[in-house]
């Protein structure tokens, strides 16, 4: 953890993009400032105000009710999340298309709300007819494919409590999972594809079936068909949907009915089961689709993240749906089976807002700008980030390459975790873009920067721990069977919720999230944030991507170690690393230049795009890495 004192701050970037005017002129959110008054002074009226815009079976009582560190939102509310992401919609947009899925071969299948709801509707009397009911908690181990969609939309419509594990997860990791929540039921895939392979799910869930000893139930999609073979307690999905009723009413919810668990990634500890509501979560994530991603009625909205991850929960499935949106969503990888597939897509499907990760984008970067240029991108208004710290050179290179210099488009950063559901931090549309930083804490959600005491850091660029100040509708509830845990990330530091990120703030209120707290380095008593080094190594022309680590060092406390993944015409050579060191050093400081530079043809990534700078550290010190079941092959 960072100690009471500070967190230096050495990377110097003062560039501002500002964003196009016809971006501002038309943003659903013109008054941030306003808006985020409101929320902070009366939130109880602010979060009622955009709860009243969705269906609820019968009102709520009460706005909000805090039981420290337990609270509730829209108390004795009912309603399903459903609901609103189908029912609602179905006089006036029946035949709208909701969905679009790619297949990493490029064929697609298409889902209009109609179709969808159908669907919906007969998956979640299958379960019914097998005995799933409200309560019950129910596994989903899919690729990324309109059936996984349809399973997740099925447990929420009957009121059974969804999991979805990650498609490619060991077998310890899922059945870890399955044991943790009681599972009653599994639905899996037979395969997933990736980079043109099948990768085998069915042997994984078949080994983590016999291993538990709650689940009743298995459901196999079978994409391959009958050469798939069923063992016993395992039904077919397709089955169990053609011979299942379209006609099954969203089972009515109290706005604290549990809606899913979501297990955190695990880049640090033991993987936390993340419970989130049906009311709170979907009033929340709701908004900031409208406002943060400024989602018009027509737009195509792509996010490139997975199910198996928050960020697939909130912005491929629940919030685009109860936003009458129509999303793309793809399998695969953003660079394959060709490296401008990702421009191929934009193109195609006249995409208008994306939601990726730093990760693709720099990707993308390696391969350099010719691809780009051979597409129409004019239909990509806006463009956001999040999941790691997005690196100035990578926003800057996006903003030329993909957003045509603010020609027709805009790219902007975004914060959040599990935890929060939706984001905290962010630059709004209306907002000039700080290459670095974040932006601001959005609507409803009160941030701050404090000491490991509490205290908060009001120096402008002085970095500390990162802050929440009070929970919010979409906030989690607990973590699932172990409410000590979730307890203490609000006693550490009594009273306010701990990230367990590091941050800083700069004198106009935008924020820089350096990194997680366990990965500030302490050099020679300066306090340096890993994103800095890292940042200052991508800025170089050579660089595709890179990750440090603080090793021990008698003399200076900690070194620098840092592993690049060069260009793809950029050979290593003792003269490239030693060029890289000299860029450091004038970047930032003689202070925060790498001692050594290892050259990797990939860092390890976790399989929603965070570099794994803990497994970089254990194998560096010879330690056990712990949990790496989210490692990506």
């Amino acid at each position: 953890m960072v100690q009471k004192g500070q967190i230096d701050h050495l990377l110097q970037e003062s560039d501002v993009i500002s964003p196009p005017d016809t971006l501002k002129s038309n943003a659903n959110l013109p008054n941030y400032e306003e808006e985020y008054q409101q929320s902070i002074e009366n939130p109880e009226a602010f979060w009622e105000s955009v709860a009243k815009e969705l269906h609820w079976f019968s009102p709520w009582d009460k706005i909000y009710e805090n039981s420290f560190p337990n609270f509730k939102w829209f108390i004795n509310g009912k309603c399903n999340i459903t609901y609103n992401a189908l029912d609602r919609h179905l006089d006036e947009n029946r035949n709208k298309v909701a969905l679009i899925w790619l297949a990493e071969d490029g064929s697609e299948r298409t889902f209009t709300y109609g179709r969808l709801h159908n669907l919906v509707c007969k998956f979640a009397n299958g379960l019914k007819s097998l005995g799933i009911t409200k309560g019950d908690r129910v596994v989903i181990y899919m690729p990324l494919t309109p059936e996984g969609v349809i399973a997740m939309l099925a447990c929420a419509r009957i009121g059974a409590v969804h999991s979805v594990v990650f498609a490619g997860f060991s077998v310890s990791a899922l059945a870890d999972r399955i044991d943790d929540v009681q599972a009653k039921a599994l639905i899996t895939g037979d395969i997933g594809i990736r980079r043109g392979n099948h990768v085998d799910l069915k042997t994984i869930a078949d080994a983590a079936q016999q291993r538990s000893t709650t689940l009743e139930h298995t459901i196999v999609w079978r994409r391959l068909g009958e050469q798939t073979p069923l063992l016993q307690n395992q039904i077919d999905f397709d089955q169990l949907v053609s011979q299942s009723s379209s006609h099954c009413p969203a089972e009515v919810m109290d706005s604290e009915d549990p809606l899913y668990i979501l297990y955190t990634s695990g880049t640090t500890g033991k993987p936390k089961g993340v419970l989130h509501v049906h009311g709170g979560y979907m009033v929340g994530t709701y908004y900031h689709f409208k406002t943060f991603w400024d989602i018009k009625k027509n737009d195509t909205f792509w996010c490139t993240s997975d199910i198996g991850w928050v960020v697939g929960h909130s912005y491929i499935v629940y919030a685009p749906l109860v936003a009458g949106s129509t999303t793309v969503f793809r399998e695969g990888t953003v660079d394959y089976p060709e490296t401008d597939t990702f421009y191929n897509i934009i193109e195609k499907y006249n995409v208008n807002v994306i939601f990726t990760a730093p990760t693709a984008l720099r990707m993308l970067m390696r391969y350099g700008e010719e691809a780009a240029s051979k597409y129409d991108l004019t239909s990509l208004r806006y463009l956001t980030c999040a999941g790691e710290p997005l690196n100035p050179e990578a926003l800057k290179w996006a903003y030329k390459t993909l957003c045509g210099s603010g020609e027709w488009g805009h790219i902007v950063d975004n914060w959040w975790q599990t935890e929060t559901g939706g984001p905290c931090l962010g630059t709004l549309p209306i907002m000039n873009v700080k290459p670095g930083r974040v932006g601001k804490p959005l609507p409803g959600a009160e941030l701050d920067i404090v000491d490991s005491e509490g205290v908060p850091v009001k120096e402008p660029n002085k970095g500390g721990l990162l802050i929440i100040r009070r929970p919010f509708p979409h906030f989690y509830r607990t973590v699932f069977g172990d409410p000590e845990r979730y307890a203490e990330s609000w006693n550490t530091i009594p009273g306010v919720y701990l990230t367990g990120d590091v941050a800083l703030k700069d004198e106009d209120g935008y924020f820089m999230v350096v990194g997680r707290a366990d990965d500030v380095l302490n050099v020679a008593g300066h306090r340096i944030g890993s994103a800095e080094v890292e940042s200052a190594l991508v800025s170089h022309e050579y660089v595709a991507e890179a990750a440090v680590i603080g090793l021990p060092d008698e003399l200076k406390g900690e070194s620098i170690k840092a592993y690049v993944t060069l260009m793809l015409n950029i050979t290593e050579s003792p003269e490239v690393e030693s060029e890289l060191k000299t860029h450091v050093r004038n970047v930032l400081s003689p202070i925060a230049v790498p001692s050594a530079i290892d050259f990797l043809p990939v860092l390890p990534k976790t399989r929603s795009g965070k570099i794994m700078r803990r497994l970089l550290k254990a194998q560096e010190l010879g330690l056990d890495p712990g949990d790496i079941t989210t490692l990506e092959e």
